[in-house]
């Protein structure tokens, strides 16, 4: 399980329009790392929306917003199109992103249980530590919340 205090894992994956982005590219900047269970669904799309409504702030705060989930580049790409989003989506079909941010957890669901995303978002600083966590994150003010503690760092 990863802590606060701890390096961020490096990353290289395809973002919506296919280039690769990886964490050290933004190094010098703050990073927001947020799971999302799937695109187009009701909290996701409130997720991306909320963050999207506030990127001009996280911008000003020296901050990038990247969204992951394990949907497919042309999921990414309709989502962002249909709901007129500005933060950036990558794409771990792989799912080694979740993997590396322990983020694919066992859920629970009417009984039912089944391998998903934990919705859950990371700051990362400049340097790559990791700043802040949150897990089983509530969409409601999460990223007025994030964008908060991005403006401390």
């Amino acid at each position: 399980m990863l802590e606060v205090g701890q390096k961020a894992p490096d990353f290289s994956l395809p973002d919506e329009t296919g280039d690769t982005v990886s964490l050290s590219d933004f190094q010098g900047k703050n990073v927001v790392l947020y799971f999302y269970p799937k695109d187009s669904t009701p909290g996701c799309t409130t997720e991306a929306k909320d963050f999207t409504s506030l990127i001009d702030q996280f911008d000003a705060a020296n901050t990038v917003v990247l969204g992951a989930s394990r949907d497919s580049i042309k999921r990414h790409q309709n989502f962002i199109a249909k709901q007129d989003l500005k933060v950036k989506l990558l794409s771990d079909e792989e799912g080694t992103l979740c993997e590396d941010y322990t983020v694919w957890v066992l859920k629970k669901l009417y009984g039912r249980e089944y391998m998903g995303i934990e919705r859950a978002t990371f700051l990362i600083d400049g340097e790559g530590v990791i700043r802040n966590i949150w897990r089983k994150v509530k969409v409601k003010g999460h990223a007025e919340e994030v964008l908060a503690a991005a403006k401390e760092l």
